[in-house]
């Protein structure tokens, strides 16, 4: 019989029964034996990197069994307990960790950094934040199905100074959205303690100012953290609605196991040492006759050989085949593309309004298809795009947002992972900074990571030419173009505009929809009046020639038009490129090789845009067909000014004649 202690930490039986108990105490067990493997491992060179949750088991253990299988789960580094206890197979835990193709992420990402649709599980990504928006979405979607089901989100102390957390907060209060935000305070971030992070008394007050119910648990309880979240849980699935919980435990390793814990006291270590969850959880359950050495034995080596199994399993696994194509191909969602042909009805429409009824036609298409931005319901959206919307869509479908774009874009990813659809509004392209972060990290990289969608469209309202100074009048697509697993769309004109829009939204990938301010009602075109159609990566061929290849899209695009008009003499294609990520790389090449002279027209700034990148892929694709350098116009290289005389200097518009003339006379 081993010698049992009292126990440090007072638990209260309730109404749980022996097996219960045993079980809670089983899923705390596994954890804390593949963490000591996992160390021991890591010494010995087998495993590069480790996030310890040892003295945090009875969070993520107790916070798992509350919810029901079916319910999502987005937990963080630490929290090994949430996986085990969803029973994923530890091969596949361990493959993942050695970067085998039995992982879930197919070597491409370590640790926790994956989800799995199978055990409804959604890892975090080393920003922390943005996990907490994408709790918002998944649960909106649940609250929009009526289907009783609560998501669960971890974070740290740390995490919430971040933007991400407040922003998460907000939104789900003001929708009163089925989620309980979990945060486990242990003290330190990476070595800063929490009296340097925050200025209160606990982190739960936070929810108090957003109109939440708080609480504060004893994290290293697991009776008292399983049974008031599971009545929590409860609550929620019969009253949608946030819950806030912090969590009081401690990291008692290092942030991960190279940083040490030198700066934390001895004596805070020791305190908490002699807190530990599972220990005092046992002492408790051998006092109480429930636990017995013998079966205490079994739970041992029944994990232990687990352990030791699924190791020797994912060892003998080869080690991934580096495939370009492999890794080229995963980056997007493969994407069916189904023609749908345009009706032969039409109507005059400006470019508004044909985004406008292309958004309505695929809301009545698609009933799984949420809109979300600021002042898009009532009002209409400012540019008014959205207006009557709400009276056939309702407010469910078309949602007012707080001034939070990184939440809402998280928000969007989602409902993408419960299976809906997602259009974002920016309302400038501007204020897409705002949420940069989920943009260019988490829906680009999902579904390269762990092959998971971001079925979210960004509509973005942007360009010069209206006075509108540097805040609301960039064009900044080049920033979303170099990112890999971003579709970028630009239209030039009406009817690309509806078409193209339905595509973006069919399709399964992250597009970013740029819409042109200043074309919204100054340009005018005959447009099918039903629902259609049109494909990514086609550019159009609006104007042919033989002395040069002129490449924009966009307003440039208009620009190069007036300027052809205003010059007959000039013989000239003029390739609208519609789409810049895909690119129509064949149809440039093709005008380029026939011409032997291209110039490339873009409304943002030079360095760094587009139109740099098409150039290179000239110069080394269509070198021997060349009869001059490949030109490039762009705007001055500063921010964009408001007063009119200013803006038209700034502009590419007025050097592009000129450019074009130079070039023709090279």
């Amino acid at each position: 019989m081993p010698t049992i202690t009292k126990s440090n930490i007072d638990f209260d039986k309730r109404n749980l029964s022996d097996k219960g108990l045993l079980k809670l105490y089983y899923n705390m067990l596994k954890p804390r034996l593949i963490e000591e493997k996992m160390l021991i491992l890591l010494r010995q060179g087998k495993v590069s990197k480790w996030f310890s949750g040892i003295g945090q088991e009875a969070i993520s253990v107790g916070v798992t069994m509350a919810l029901k299988p079916s319910e999502y789960i987005l937990p963080m580094h630490r929290n090994l307990g949430v996986f085990t206890t969803r029973e994923i197979p530890l091969h596949r835990l361990f493959c993942q960790w050695q970067g085998k193709a039995s992982g879930f992420t197919k070597g491409r990402d370590r640790s926790f950094h994956f989800g799995t649709q199978e055990y409804n599980i959604v890892g975090m990504i080393s920003h922390l934040g943005p996990q907490l928006g994408v709790a918002d979405g998944i649960a909106l979607a649940n609250l929009l199905k009526k289907n009783g089901k609560v998501t669960a989100v971890f974070t740290g102390e740390g995490g919430t100074s971040e933007g991400d957390f407040h922003e998460a907060l907000n939104v789900a209060s003001v929708w009163q959205l089925p989620v309980m935000f979990c945060i486990e305070n242990n003290g330190y971030g990476l070595s800063t303690p929490t009296n340097e992070q925050y200025h209160c008394k606990h982190l739960a007050d936070r929810g108090k100012g957003y109109g939440i119910e708080a609480f504060v648990l004893d994290g290293n309880n697991i009776i008292e953290t399983y049974t008031k979240v599971k009545k929590l849980v409860e609550s929620i699935r019969k009253r949608p609605r946030p819950i806030l919980i912090e969590f009081e435990t401690f990291r008692r390793r290092g942030h991960e196991e190279a940083s040490g814990t030198k700066y934390v006291p001895k004596e805070l270590i020791a305190e908490w040492e002699a807190k530990d969850p599972i220990e005092n959880f046992r002492s408790y359950l051998f006092s109480k006759k429930i636990l017995t050495a013998e079966i205490d034995e079994a739970y041992n080596a029944e994990i232990k050989k687990e352990i030791e199994i699924s190791l020797e399993s994912a060892y003998a696994e080869s080690d991934i085949i580096p495939d370009e194509t492999t890794e080229l191909n995963d980056v997007y969602k493969s994407f069916d593309y189904k023609e749908v042909a345009p009706n032969k009805e039409t109507k005059e429409l400006r470019l508004v309004d044909a985004i406008s009824q292309g958004l309505k036609q695929s809301m009545e298409k698609h009933k799984d298809l949420i809109i979300m931005g600021q002042d898009i319901a009532e009002y209409g959206g400012v540019f008014k795009i959205t207006e009557g919307f709400v009276k056939q869509f309702g407010k469910e479908r078309v949602r007012n947002t707080p001034i939070c774009e990184s939440a809402i874009v998280e928000a969007g990813m989602g409902l993408s992972i419960a299976g809906m659809k997602a259009v974002v509004e920016m309302q400038f392209a501007d204020f897409v900074t705002s949420g940069f972060n989920p943009v260019v990290n988490y829906l680009a990289k999902s579904h390269y990571r762990w092959q998971q969608q971001a079925d979210v469209v960004l509509r973005m309202p942007c360009g010069g030419g209206v006075a509108a100074g540097p805040f609301h009048s960039q064009t900044n697509e080049a920033w979303f173009t170099k990112t890999p697993g971003l579709k970028v769309v630009y239209p030039a004109f009406p009817y690309d505009a509806k078409g193209l829009l339905a595509t973006a939204i069919n399709d399964p990938n992250p597009v970013l929809f740029f819409e042109h301010k200043a074309l919204y009602r100054s340009i005018r075109q005959e447009v099918p009046t039903d629902y259609y159609t049109l494909p990514f990566g086609k550019a159009t061929l609006l104007k042919e020639g033989n002395a040069v290849t002129i490449i924009s899209y966009g307003a440039g695009v208009h620009w190069a038009l007036e300027t052809l008009e205003n010059n007959t003499d000039i013989s000239a294609d003029l390739i609208d490129l519609r789409t810049l990520q895909p690119l129509d790389k064949d149809s440039i090449y093709n005008s380029v090789k026939k011409t032997g002279r291209a110039i490339i027209l873009q409304e943002d700034s030079l360095f760094g845009g587009i139109a740099s990148d098409i150039s290179a892929m000239l110069m080394e694709n269509c070198f021997e067909y060349l009869d001059a350098p490949v030109k490039r116009v762009a705007s001055m290289e500063t921010p964009i000014p408001f007063i009119g005389h200013l803006e038209d200097q700034y502009m590419a518009k007025g050097k592009f004649e000129g450019a074009l003339r130079e070039l023709l006379g090279y």
